[in-house]
């Protein structure tokens, strides 16, 4: 069996360590360079995501992963102002119930997408921008890219995110509503903000505050450990580049809208206006690289589709802002058992990809009442 990936996001990666552990034949083509695009930094990662690596991944990259995570975070929390002073209003066990958030940590996306690449380097064609697909009689299926390639598979993947070219040629009716919001997501140093009392309040656990037409969600993320030491422990092969800057750090984002995004002429310092000092040096101080405004769309979940050798996983068919890796990466899982299944016989491989498909349909895709 030969399998193409669309996407070289955490889960079309995910989903080639775990074919190519099982033996089965597969390439990555990524119409980005390897500095891939502006994401955000931070990733909050709960257990689906982490079962998902933990199957997928060698041990070592496993390891390495969750050796470069923050603590646990178990609680969310409200915070206020009193008194000129910051405290903690009220907290909510992150539990996944009622629409909670799940238990996790969180992670630090450039790393962790350093990490997925690690032993891919033969696999990861990056400036290889898929346009178009081509299901063959034979039950295979062919793909032309940008720059004139040509690619043949069993199986083709759409991992290509929520611009998915896969997804627009296979499922048309499947579309993106632009729900009008956006995020204005960045991070600071931690020894910037230190000494404000913020990092202590709020530990491991992500917090959010409201300030008049304003609000803010932050969390900071300490490494369990050094990102270097780490490297040298579990993953040497990891590029040295990938941990040598890599720092503590506090992640914050703005919801906002389109119109209030688009009438500020700076963004960042009139979403925090009403903010008390302590957070607004939070966003004042970050690595201006990290900050990025992204849209905030969604699918409303479509009707079964038939099965046949091309499918799609995680934001190139369903989005779920804030907890989406998680998802993709429970897909690019699930996905690769179906696989696997199929390749030893115990399947016939639309069957596989057809229970794949309905398992991901009760699993990954977000009522659209709690999307809108």
């Amino acid at each position: 069996m030969r399998v193409i990936v669309v996407g070289a996001g955490v889960g079309g990666l995910t989903l080639a360590h775990g074919l190519r552990r099982a033996g089965i034949d597969v390439v990555v083509h990524e119409r980005d360079s390897a500095l891939g695009r502006p994401q955000g930094i931070s990733l909050h990662i709960d257990e689906r995501g982490a079962s998902a690596l933990r199957a997928c991944l060698p041990p070592a990259h496993a390891a390495m992963a969750a050796a470069t995570m923050g603590g646990p975070r178990e609680q969310t929390l409200t915070l206020s102002e009193v008194d000129g002073s910051l405290v903690v209003e009220s907290a909510q066990p992150s539990d996944g119930v009622a629409g909670r958030a799940r238990p996790g940590r969180q992670a630090h996306r450039p790393l962790l997408r350093a990490v997925l690449l690690t032993g891919l380097e033969d696999v990861v064609r990056f400036g290889a921008e898929v346009t178009r697909f081509e299901q063959r009689g034979d039950g295979t299926v062919r793909v032309w890219c940008a720059d004139g390639r040509v690619d043949t598979a069993d199986v083709l993947v759409g991992a290509d995110g929520i611009g998915s070219a896969i997804r627009r040629q296979y499922l048309p009716q499947v579309q993106v509503v632009d729900t009008g919001r956006r995020m204005l997501m960045g991070a600071t140093p931690l020894r910037a903000v230190a000494e404000s009392g913020l990092p202590d309040l709020i530990g491991d656990s992500p917090a959010s505050m409201r300030a008049g037409g304003t609000m803010v969600a932050l969390g900071v993320l300490r490494f369990t450990e050094s990102p270097v030491a780490a490297r040298q422990r579990w993953l040497p092969a990891l590029c040295p580049s990938a941990v040598a800057k890599v720092e503590d750090y506090v992640m914050w984002a703005l919801p906002s809208t389109q119109d209030r995004l688009g009438s500020a002429t700076s963004p960042a310092t009139e979403l925090i206006a009403d903010l008390p000092s302590a957070l607004r040096s939070v966003v004042t101080q970050a690595w201006p690289e990290t900050t990025v405004a992204l849209r905030i769309g969604m699918i409303p979940p479509p009707l079964p589709w038939p099965a046949s050798p091309v499918t799609v996983l995680g934001d190139a068919i369903h989005l779920a802002p804030g907890f989406g890796a998680n998802l993709a990466m429970q897909d690019a899982h699930h996905l690769r058992d179906a696989l696997v299944a199929a390749n030893h016989g115990r399947f016939t491989l639309l069957d596989a990809l057809a229970a794949y498909e309905n398992t991901m349909r009760h699993t990954s895709f977000t009522p659209a009442k709690a999307s809108a």
